[in-house]
């Protein structure tokens, strides 16, 4: 039903132009600076733009700039604007990485509200928005009662895996709605953590907008931006999940994950220290104090900690914490 009524919305809105109506957009990237492409209001998105550029743009790109503002590349533009687009290899990828790891936390919600069948309720409660450097993505779900006591084993986590790969090759994009909140209400009535959500979120702008983004048939509450395509996710395992202590009478699961993107493969000795890593307990606490002291890190990099390096160290330290997953990699501890 989340899926019928997330399409019926968004015909609705696009009814909404029975014209179509014509905007100029700016490119103000590096390459073609200054090139202007006239699109369709309500129609067009940053994809549609880069299919201007070239074929590269169109693949590496990640997320656009819209007037400065961070957007989805299949999120149609409103108006006349500026553009340029961002890429996991950017000098400063963190808007880039707070995506990736976003929609990988999807896919992975996704996997295990299908996973139990029928046999066992699954509530999907919230994605945690941990940083990269945190080591892993995190999805809290409620599981049936029936599963306080279940030990996930090894063959359960590649069972896991296995289907998030199947979505990964099906190259799904990832879709943008804006809602009123009575719309998302509708949509998951059924589910009193998404709906506290649902009220949060709606309460933080004045015309009560919330977001929803939806891959394939899979439709969840998010902000976003979200990365383009599930493609874009290279190497991925569903790797680890706790048991939450919290003041709640129902249990709460954190499974947790690592990947790293199709732009920035990594050796399998690298990947196995990842996936290690990946199943240590991600907290809210500690990711916020990891992010804390990668921009220390990253400050003391830029000259501002004051302390000498020389070039060579510089310029190694510098690259591993600004390419994106090299973020995992320097905070990792043998």
């Amino acid at each position: 039903m989340r899926n019928e009524l997330f399409t019926k919305e968004k015909e609705r809105q696009l009814s909404l132009y029975p014209r179509i109506e014509k905007i100029e957009v700016k490119y103000t990237g590096k390459s073609h600076p200054g090139s202007v492409f006239v699109m369709n209001k309500a129609l067009s998105t940053p994809y549609n733009c880069a299919m201007h550029l070239s074929e590269w743009h169109c693949k590496k790109s990640v997320l656009a700039l819209v007037d400065g503002e961070v957007w989805d590349m299949y999120r149609p533009l409103t108006k006349s604007c500026e553009i340029q687009f961002l890429t996991f290899k950017d000098e400063d990828p963190e808007e880039v990485n707070k995506a990736y790891w976003r929609s990988c936390a999807m896919i992975m919600a996704s996997v295990l509200k299908r996973a139990f069948k029928d046999e066992y309720s699954v509530n999907l409660v919230k994605a945690p928005e941990v940083p990269v450097i945190s080591g892993a993505f995190c999805y809290d779900i409620i599981l049936d009662n029936r599963l306080n006591d279940w030990k996930p084993t090894k063959d359960n986590f590649r069972s896991l895996t296995r289907d998030a790969s199947k979505l990964i090759d099906k190259d799904l994009p990832f879709e943008t709605l804006h809602v009123e909140a009575k719309v998302a209400r509708e949509m998951f009535q059924n589910n009193k953590y998404k709906m506290e959500i649902i009220d949060q979120k709606a309460s933080q702008n004045k015309e009560g907008i919330v977001v929803l983004h939806r891959f394939g048939d899979f439709v969840d509450v998010s902000e976003g931006p979200h990365i383009p395509r599930t493609s874009f996710c290279f190497q991925y395992e569903i790797t680890a999940a706790h048991n939450l202590q919290t003041s709640q009478s129902e249990l709460i699961w954190r499974f947790q994950g690592v990947s790293l993107p199709i732009h920035l493969k990594a050796h399998h000795t690298v990947w196995h220290k990842l996936l290690e890593r990946s199943k240590r307990l991600v907290t809210e606490e500690k990711s916020a104090k990891a992010a804390a002291e990668s921009h220390e890190a990253k400050d003391e990099t830029e000259g501002i900690g004051g302390r000498c390096m020389d070039k060579r160290d510089y310029k190694i330290k510098k690259n591993l914490l600004l390419i994106s997953f090299s973020f995992l990699l320097n905070s990792y501890q043998v």
